[in-house]
């Protein structure tokens, strides 16, 4: 789930007073959630111009990657069948290099492939159904994004003419990042972009005070905050945090993640409940989020510190929580984690 960062909220709670008339926010509906633009400029900036160019830029990113949209360019790959290389264009084909980099660094635990096994699962029809060990290796040939083929730098192709690529746990990162440029074409240097709460911070408020983020407390059905962190850099950071307990089933004591391994096609049921990465690269911190929540702490933490990764894990036993950071996070010298009191 992508909404455990608060920023729209926290911007409200915490810098309410500090909104004049230089600190410029915008705010619409995009790839089925919602985005937002807060930002300010020594500059002169065309207001129109620049809100019309983030929209643009979204409907564009929406055609070309977005999985709920059939006439979409990736959807088109999903629903061929063909075993021949497809034009897909080079920003997805990116996309997929760094999605099989980050799945072979988690051993397959992350791969955007196992969309099938959503519906067999019963997350799609809401409604738990746990399939037979025949059944899973019936629908595992179409799976692995290892196994896709990068023909050239405009093409994939499919090894299984049912695979399909799911690039939700790594394209809104990057259409994030594909907003800060547009933002910088502009001259902005000041801003804090987001969409359905993955975002990256640059600058300063105009006070000359930092940006903070809130981390959500990961609890179904409730928003409460977690952490604040306040940004002490001045260049972009990304922070972006993927979370189990939005969208699960609990059965026989046992608690169902809509979060899949692709190495044994199950649920997670491990007890790490939130991830938070902080990052330089929007579209690698995006796809880390959901690669190391699959791992779980326990994997995830050794992954995260082989790769210098700043990573808070949150685990949960029971209704207690228990915090977990990588040595890179705490010695992270860009940020300031704070409890929330």
């Amino acid at each position: 789930m992508r909404n455990g960062l608060l920023a729209v909220l926290l911007l409200v709670i915490l810098s309410a007073c500090e909104r004049s008339a230089v600190l410029h926010k915008f705010s619409g509906q995009a790839q089925g959630t919602t985005y937002s633009v807060t930002y300010w400029s020594q500059t002169t900036v065309e207001r129109q111009q620049f809100e019309q160019a983030i929209a643009t830029e979204l409907q564009r990113l929406d055609k070309l990657m977005s999985n709920y949209r059939p006439d979409s360019v990736i959807e088109h790959f999903n629903q061929s069948e063909t075993l021949e290389p497809l034009h897909v264009g080079e920003e997805i084909t990116q996309l997929v290099l760094t999605a099989q980099r980050i799945s072979q660094a988690t051993a397959g635990c992350y791969d955007p492939t196992v969309r099938p096994l959503f519906s067999l699962w019963g997350f799609r029809a809401q409604q738990l159904y746990i399939p037979t060990q025949d059944e899973l290796n019936a629908i595992a040939p179409q799976l692995g994004i290892d196994n896709v083929i990068v023909s050239d730098a405009l093409t994939l192709q499919k090894p299984h003419p049912q695979l399909s690529i799911d690039l939700s746990s790594i394209a809104q990162g990057y259409s994030v990042h594909r907003l800060t440029v547009i933002a910088e074409h502009f001259g902005i240097e000041n801003y804090l972009i987001e969409i359905g709460g993955e975002l990256q911070t640059r600058g300063k408020k105009p006070d000359g005070s930092h940006w903070r983020i809130a981390i959500e407390r990961p609890l179904p059905g409730a928003q409460q905050l977690q952490k604040i962190v306040q940004i002490q850099q001045q260049d972009p950071l990304a922070i972006l945090t993927s979370g189990t307990y939005r969208h699960f089933y609990d059965h026989d004591g046992t608690r169902y993640s809509h979060i899949l391994d692709g190495r044994n096609l199950r649920p997670v049921t491990h007890s790490t409940v939130s991830v938070t990465v902080l990052h330089d690269d929007l579209t690698e911190a995006d796809a880390w989020s959901t690669a190391l929540l699959c791992l779980g702490s326990a994997e995830g933490l050794e992954v995260a510190e082989a790769y210098s990764l700043a990573v808070l894990f949150i685990d949960q036993q029971d209704k207690q929580f228990t915090e977990l950071k990588t040595s890179h996070l705490r010695e992270h010298k860009g940020i300031k984690l704070m409890d929330v009191k």
